[in-house]
């Protein structure tokens, strides 16, 4: 078989969301993969900095910050940030709407004073927002507002809860960004990301298979949110997981076991990325 290019998103696909550890399974799979010739990047909407955890168990790069920031190694591919008239605009919106925002720069995040309450006030909710629940509360880097210090930002998370704080911000910068709100069963609030139009995670996919020589016919992708649309919609096979989102599962190709179920190596099995060593019914 040919060599894969094969894209991963971490929270509630590689790992359980919030956590920085995939399950064994999941890193024997990757490790078989790798040593087949496939080569694995994860594909997400943190920065660079909250990848760093991950990326010490030997990933060929990544398509970071929803695809503003894509590298293998020492190579980057594809730099992004937001215009300073971009991002002054983004902010002030959300402010006067008063919808909480967390900015990401390549090495460093800022959230609004209250983000926490907020969260803990919410229930239900998908991976993204449990993600950001256990960020804040286990205190993973992620700084004041009133600690930011100018550095370039990629991308900002809303959190707000109600439709209409979010109408003024999306009347302004609609034309430019993408307002990407999560599927929100049974959670209290609107949670989502502002992408620029000139990315997201396909086009970093697509920077890398240029980058590396691939084909989009050798890609493949696994993901469980709507952020990971653009990743399935490109790749050659999207993946998602069963605990994913009922919408993301109707355009993929196959929907495999939850995370927590040893789906990425059901996964890798299934489409032959690594041998199936198990012995026939």
């Amino acid at each position: 078989m040919n060599s894969k290019l094969i894209f991963l998103d971490i929270d509630g696909t590689l790992t359980t969301p919030g956590s920085n550890v995939p399950p064994e399974s999941a890193l024997e799979a990757i490790r078989k993969a790798q040593a087949a010739g496939h080569k694995v990047f994860l594909c997400s909407g943190r920065n660079y900095d909250m990848l760093k955890p991950l990326l010490r168990y030997g990933f060929d790069g990544a398509v970071a910050s929803g695809g503003g920031y894509v590298f293998a190694g020492d190579r980057v591919f594809y730099d992004c940030p937001m215009t300073e008239e971009q991002k002054d605009k983004a902010l002030r919106l959300f402010a006067e709407g008063g919808v909480l925002r967390t900015i990401e720069a390549r090495d460093a995040s800022w959230c609004d004073e209250g983000m926490g309450e907020f969260l803990r006030q919410s229930s239900g909710g998908n991976s993204e927002l449990l993600r950001w629940r256990e960020a804040l509360e286990k205190d993973l880097g992620i700084r004041p507002m009133k600690e930011y210090d100018g550095r370039p930002i990629y991308k900002v998370v809303f959190m707000c809860s109600r439709p209409e704080q979010l109408a003024p911000a999306i009347r302004e910068l609609e034309g430019e960004f993408y307002f990407l709100v999560q599927d929100l069963a049974g959670a209290n609030c609107l949670n989502g990301e502002l992408i620029n139009r000139r990315f997201d995670k396909g086009s970093g996919i697509r920077q890398v298979c240029r980058a590396l020589g691939y084909a989009l016919e050798d890609t493949v992708g696994f993901g469980d949110s709507m952020n990971d649309l653009e990743m399935i919609q490109t790749v050659a096979c999207g993946v998602c997981m069963a605990n994913g989102s009922p919408n993301l599962k109707k355009q993929s190709d196959l929907v495999c076991p939850a995370v927590e179920e040893d789906g990425l190596a059901w996964a890798f099995r299934e489409l032959g990325l690594v041998e199936n060593t198990k012995n026939p019914a």
